[in-house]
């Protein structure tokens, strides 16, 4: 029952992008400079949070735009009604529905779905990752020299030590690939299906990664902070890589390297 509401979610957040997608629409700015919110990210979240609401009206829910619907239950809802914004509201196609579900802390549950190209990723905790159900795994490469990369840079920008732009610099200064998609959870799920070797950022929301967290994880990479800790999508920084590459990549993120 879980996992189809979460797939009738995706549907009705997707349905909504497609209908304003290089449409007219309005659009708004949140904090920061381009860091944008549209009539779609709105119609999107409430076609999404109809669904759950149907199915289980006393489950949590965390969603980009409304914030925090407070529940007693141990279920929790994560959902970014559109990945990507920028993308969107530019007629970029690379952007997509993530909603996760999350019970007692643990996430559970996770799909990503890009209708513009019929991708839709699905992964359960302890059951594998998925690509329109064709069963995925991370890529094998053991180097980061060899690797195919891709990162993200916040909106409103920290002026850290060895921040965003810096790791960056080091990468592609060695000749290292590194994308920037503008979609984490798409990031996330390309990790998981082997396209992209790596993924680091700096300040991620709970909704950007909850959904692709969980996808890396089940198709065998490594996910952490970056003190190589556990990942929790409760915090801002991540790294997923197929688990090969991972100590090495947390090294250069951590300026050791």
């Amino acid at each position: 029952m879980y996992k189809n509401t979460l797939l009738n979610a995706i549907q009705a957040g997707a349905a909504q992008l497609q209908h304003y997608f290089n449409g007219s629409f309005k659009v708004s700015n949140k904090e920061g400079i381009n860091n944008l919110v549209t009539e779609a990210d709105h119609a999107a979240e409430k076609a999404i949070i109809d669904v759950i609401q149907l199915h289980f009206p006393d489950h949590f829910i965390l969603s980009e735009e409304t914030g925090e619907i407070k529940t007693d239950s141990p279920y929790k809802w994560i959902i970014d009604p559109i990945d990507g914004t920028v993308n969107f509201a530019n007629g970029i196609p690379i952007c997509c529905v993530s909603i996760a579900l999350e019970k007692d802390g643990e996430m559970i549950l996770g799909a990503v779905y890009n209708p513009f190209i019929n991708e839709l990723f699905f992964a359960q905790k302890g059951s594998g990752a998925y690509l329109n159900d064709k069963k995925i795994t991370v890529s094998s490469k053991d180097k980061v020299i060899k690797s195919c990369l891709v990162t993200g840079f916040p909106y409103t920008y920290l002026d850290s030590p060895n921040g965003p732009l810096q790791v960056f610099e080091k990468l592609i200064r060695q000749g290292i690939p590194v994308r920037r998609l503008g979609s984490a959870a798409i990031d996330l799920c390309w990790v998981a299906a082997g396209r992209f070797d790596g993924f680091y950022e700096h300040k991620l929301q709970a909704w950007d990664s909850a959904a692709g967290f969980l996808m890396v994880a089940e198709a065998g990479g490594t996910i952490t902070d970056f003190d190589g800790n556990p990942y929790s999508p409760y915090q801002p920084h991540i790294l997923a890589t197929n688990g090969k590459i991972h100590q090495e990549l947390l090294d250069v993120v951590q300026g050791k390297k």
